[in-house]
């Protein structure tokens, strides 16, 4: 019986269309390199290929392992929503690609006002999303105000010789200390304080007051509930 073949020049077609490299130091076909390609199919698997962020599905992973660790350490953990504002002129007067140089630009600069240990992602069209894991609750409105002017103060290149500035709208939650909590109920109290930006002038950030946000009914039926993550090996 013949030993049965894996067919990788699709896999590896794709990494080379992300511009992710397979590591020539290992035999091709070895164990080492074989791993390479799998690691580097998990990464393409996560990133938005626009802005090379996390992208919505990864995001909504690390939402859902910061809401656990929150639950379980107590530790305050912030989410802000970013919305550019008034996208659509972009695309409308410069084109699509000039639209996504200003996306691409935008993502970057978020980038750039984060740790290491905090998650940037594209969540959907305009639209980012940031969890910042152990920011307190005084930091927050320093935090949002600090990404806001980033943005605004950059100039972003779309043509030779044509530059546009954007701003955007920031909405921010912190996830409630010691309780079990779900990913879609702090996306949704950070997604308010984004609406109220937009509704109060858009070019700010609203994070949600009072910090400590009020316990809601499903969020008190879950506080002895069991882990996301419990069932998970």
């Amino acid at each position: 019986m013949s030993k049965p073949t894996l067919k990788l020049q699709s896999a590896l077609q794709l990494l080379a269309h992300a511009g992710h490299d397979v590591p020539t130091d290992a035999p091709q076909g070895s164990i080492a390199w074989l791993q390479a390609v799998i690691d580097g199919l998990c990464d393409v698997s996560s990133r938005d290929p626009l802005t090379g962020l996390s992208n919505r599905r990864q995001f909504e992973l690390t939402m859902a392992r910061e809401i656990d660790r929150v639950a379980r350490a107590g530790e305050p953990a912030l989410m802000l929503m970013v919305d550019i504002d008034h996208f659509k002129r972009i695309n409308d007067t410069h084109g699509h690609a000039a639209g996504d140089g200003v996306i691409g630009s935008v993502g970057q600069a978020l980038q750039e006002c984060v740790r290491p240990m905090d998650t940037v992602a594209r969540f959907g069209g305009e639209e980012f999303a940031v969890v910042l894991p152990n920011c307190p609750p005084a930091f927050g409105q320093t935090v949002a105000e600090r990404v806001r002017l980033k943005v605004q103060r950059r100039s972003i290149a779309i043509a030779p010789g044509v530059d546009v500035a954007v701003t955007v709208s920031i909405g921010g939650a912190f996830a409630p200390q010691w309780v079990r909590s779900t990913a879609a109920l702090w996306l949704e109290r950070a997604d308010r304080q984004l609406y109220r930006a937009k509704t109060e002038g858009r070019n700010r950030a609203c994070l949600e007051q009072p910090v400590v946000s009020q316990v809601s009914a499903e969020e008190k039926g879950m506080l002895f509930g069991h882990s996301q993550f419990q069932d998970i090996e």
